[in-house]
């Protein structure tokens, strides 16, 4: 590539992000644009698309069908009712009504996808907030946000975390023992930021209406058909790997979304245009484009380029390489989609370990899984800067786009602005956090 292509890539990646930063146009829309722009010029090639596609199609694949899960359990009634006990645990305290957001949307989000979590949760938290009188921007908000901390407590939790780990192989029981308390802390973190960035909301308290009878499910055989393809689900996520045919969880997702399509067909109650319809295309669309924009970059060479400045200025100092792989991915992640960020630097850390003789030229193959002990903190690193970061602004993760979509839809647009005065205290103090737990698992694994 020469010199002048290699710019003109920077200035449209460039330009797309201070494009959607500052509200000139729709995200998908800027994203397309950029693309088209690299493919007319001839920098992108089909070559290059297909490779982007296979990067992407893992992510891409957790997000749909984990989509087309919550919306059949949607309809299911389910929700409607922890929706009416949310609200009664309240008790119209504000303190209790966040305290709750995070207990109901964490444990989701260890088994499911961070932005599947929104779409199932998202209408509780909006009623229970109008029930409260308060707006509810900063509740999603803060969904979104913990929504993708969580995402650190399993592998399958965030789509950025799962790439990086199964780029080494990682299983989900080694994610268990040596990144998942990392997420509890990221979590923890988050409670005394709270009563700082939400004061009214954290001080408020609300007379409640009387406590209305739980309403029956209308149909119980579809909601515990619905209830249990997503059991399967998470059984498959967690065990899918040790099956004779493994299982991986982006196969997971999609079996579990051909599940879920066949009981709404079966059961005669949600039409399958319907439940398509409903999926948030803009999301995925701009997630594609967005890793298209990375393979552009990818292929000037510049991951490469800094792979070896890695080496030159750290040497075989790894446990300072983690510590740089959570700032820099951190600060990528909060400007960039953070899945496209966790794919680029995956090969950008792997050419470093390489050119450190940390590992051999193997070792830059998708099938080498022999990782010496040492360098299994750098690629934790890496996961807690891009699941962190991402938390940083409105296009940092696809919860957070997920999350402003529907708040839109409700009549209450999030601005940048907006995300950001609730996302960036929160990801400074825990990627602060997470290079505290880095250094100690390095010492661990000496």
């Amino acid at each position: 590539m020469s010199e002048l292509q290699i710019y003109i890539v920077l200035g449209v990646f460039g330009a797309v992000i201070l494009t959607i930063a500052f509200n000139l146009l729709d995200m998908a829309v800027a994203a397309l644009v950029g693309v088209c722009i690299l493919i007319s010029l001839g920098i992108l090639n089909e070559q290059d698309l297909l490779s982007a596609t296979r990067t992407s199609g893992g992510p891409i694949s957790l997000l749909f069908g984990g989509m087309v899960v919550a919306r059949i359990l949607s309809t299911t009634g389910l929700f409607d009712r922890i929706g009416d006990l949310y609200l009664s645990a309240t008790g119209g305290s504000g303190r209790r009504f966040l305290l709750l957001l995070i207990a109901l949307v964490a444990p989701l989000c260890a088994f499911l996808p961070n932005a599947t979590t929104v779409i199932l949760i998202a209408p509780i938290i909006i009623r229970v907030a109008i029930a409260l009188e308060v707006d509810f921007v900063g509740p999603m908000v803060l969904t979104a946000i913990v929504s993708n901390s969580a995402g650190l407590l399993t592998l399958v939790g965030d789509p950025a975390t799962f790439l990086v780990g199964s780029s080494i192989g990682m299983t989900f029981g080694e994610y268990l023992h040596r990144v998942s308390l990392g997420g509890v802390i990221a979590l923890l973190v988050i409670v005394p930021l709270l009563p700082l960035l939400m004061p009214d909301l954290w001080r408020l308290r609300r007379p409640l209406p009387p406590r209305a009878q739980l309403r029956k499910l209308e149909r119980p055989i579809y909601a515990a058909l619905s209830l249990a393809v997503l059991l399967t689900m998470v059984a498959l996520f967690v065990f899918g790997e040790y099956l004779p045919t493994r299982l991986v969880p982006p196969t997971v997702a999609l079996i579990a979304s051909a599940l879920a399509l066949l009981v709404g067909y079966e059961a005669r109650f949600e039409p399958t245009d319907s439940v398509l319809r409903d999926v948030d295309w803009k999301t995925l669309l701009f997630l594609g484009c967005i890793f298209c924009l990375v393979q552009a970059v990818t292929k000037t060479g510049l991951i490469q380029v800094m792979a070896l400045k890695l080496q030159d200025s750290f040497g075989t100092q790894l446990t300072l390489v983690a510590l740089v792989m959570i700032a820099t991915i951190g600060v990528l992640s909060s400007l960039l989609a953070n899945v496209p960020v966790a794919a680029a630097s995956i090969l950008m850390v792997k050419g470093y370990l390489v050119a450190a003789e940390v590992v051999p030229d193997a070792a830059l193959a998708e099938q080498f899984t022999q990782w010496p002990a040492a360098a299994i903190p750098v690629f934790v690193g890496m996961m807690f800067g891009a699941t962190l970061g991402g938390n940083a602004t409105l296009i940092g993760a696809s919860a957070n786009i997920v999350a402003a979509g529907i708040c839109a839809r409700e009549g209450k647009p999030v601005t940048f602005a907006t995300y950001m005065r609730y996302g960036l205290p929160i990801t400074v103090a825990q990627l602060a956090a997470s290079a505290v737990y880095v250094i100690v698992l390095a010492r661990l694994m000496r």
